[in-house]
């Protein structure tokens, strides 16, 4: 055998460039693929971390490496800056590391801090978490969901507008009367009635249509029994956080007493964010996001916890593409995934090519190695600036602060 004077990851650049057919698996297993990046022996190392807080409070991680891999990765919204700069500091630490150990990095960033989880250190983890994945797929050609285990379906139902071009058919809607939200601690006949009038229309609309009904964690538990049994004779799709999402024993109290199914997760984090929901049963459809939860390591093993209890996955995203691609990967590798939130979205401002369109409510498989989209970074620093505020809400009758 003749030998190469260059690395293995110079050769295989080399065959790539030329056009060639071969990449690791094909010199390695005979099998023809094109998109591999490294050598199985081959050393690839961390160079650099870069955020990015665009204007409409999106906030993206991306991740550089010295085989010209670039990761990128989505974080939360409600706090983009502190989220932005605390990932700068664990950038630090990555600087250097190996991005193909993802989930030894997860627990170094995670037990590595003497004050662990919240809201921000979870999705700072997030975010950085999708871009190392993204990395190892792109690494090896593959998307990531074939590095999960491969696909458990052929393409992943979504929820948003209903459409007959799309073929959207499941929804998500606030309970509403004229005028307001539910935000009194108990409110009167005539507001329930208002409610129920008004998804009673909607479902008369669209008879065949799953809806689903998101309390938002905004309703006093008095009022929650008394809308979760009014809206009952309409079938709901589920309820979303009936009640602020860490009142679990209420939670579960409410789930006792209806057969519509509950549903919470987006303001919940880690694995043992969600255990007692399970154990409680306060829940039976679960609603992790990828940007907050644990990125996808954790929806991985949220996921599973959640089998167990013979519970679905329906992953929450009311962000970018990042995190939709990610959420894409979760709902392509796991057996209990439901649907996906925002799933009709296509972020062409920031892709640099569209997604495979929706089609008869259900978007096919992405097959691009790592996260399966490209982001456009000129389109994204475009955008780059001071994030929106989110402000208090109050009581139009006597100006207390409510729930929104």
């Amino acid at each position: 055998m003749a030998e190469f004077p260059l690395s293995r990851r110079s050769w295989l650049r080399g065959l790539i460039g030329s056009g060639a057919l071969f990449t690791l698996d094909s010199v390695f297993t005979c099998e023809r693929t094109n998109a591999a990046q490294i050598g199985p022996k081959d050393n690839i190392k961390i160079t650099k971390l870069e955020t990015f807080v665009l204007k409409n409070s999106w906030v993206f991680v991306k991740i550089s490496t010295d085989a010209g891999i670039v990761g990128w990765g989505e974080m939360l919204k409600d706090d983009a800056k502190a989220c932005a700069a605390g990932a700068q500091e664990v950038g630090r630490f990555l600087v250097g590391q190996d991005p193909l150990r993802v989930v030894y990095l997860w627990q170094a960033i995670h037990r590595g801090a003497f004050y662990r989880g919240g809201p921000i250190k979870t999705a700072i983890l997030s975010g950085i978490d999708q871009a190392l994945w993204d990395i190892k797929g792109k690494a090896f050609g593959v998307p990531v969901y074939k590095l999960l285990g491969g696909p458990t379906r052929d393409r992943i139902r979504v929820y948003g507008r209903i459409s007959k071009e799309t073929g959207v058919n499941a929804m998500k809607v606030t309970p509403r009367g004229i005028g307001r939200m539910p935000y009194k601690y108990v409110e009167g006949p005539k507001f329930v009635a208002e409610v129920v009038d008004r998804f009673k229309a909607l479902r008369e609309k669209y008879p065949d249509a799953d809806i689903g009904i998101d309390f938002h964690g905004a309703v006093q538990p008095p009022t929650a029994m008394l809308l979760v049994k009014a809206l009952e004779p309409y079938q709901p799709f589920f309820y979303e956080e009936v009640v602020q999402c860490l009142n679990v024993d209420v939670m579960a109290e409410i789930a006792r007493k209806t057969h519509i199914p509950l549903a919470t997760g987006e303001r919940i984090f880690t694995k043992w964010g969600f255990r007692e929901l399970l154990e409680k049963r306060a829940a039976s459809i679960l609603q992790p996001d990828v940007c907050y939860a644990g990125g996808i390591t954790e929806l991985r093993l949220i996921a599973g916890m959640a089998e167990s209890y013979y519970s679905p996955i329906a992953p929450h995203n009311p962000q970018g593409p990042v995190s939709l691609a990610a959420s894409y990967q979760i709902a392509a590798s796991i057996p209990n995934f439901l649907i996906q939130e925002g799933g009709d979205r296509e972020h062409l401002d920031l892709l640099a090519k569209p997604m495979p369109p929706v089609k008869n409510g259900y978007r096919p498989l992405l097959t691009d190695p790592g996260l399966g989209i490209t982001i456009d970074e000129d389109k994204l620093r475009a955008q780059v600036g001071e994030p929106r505020e989110y402000r208090p809400q109050f009581d139009e009758d006597d100006g207390s602060v409510v729930d929104w």
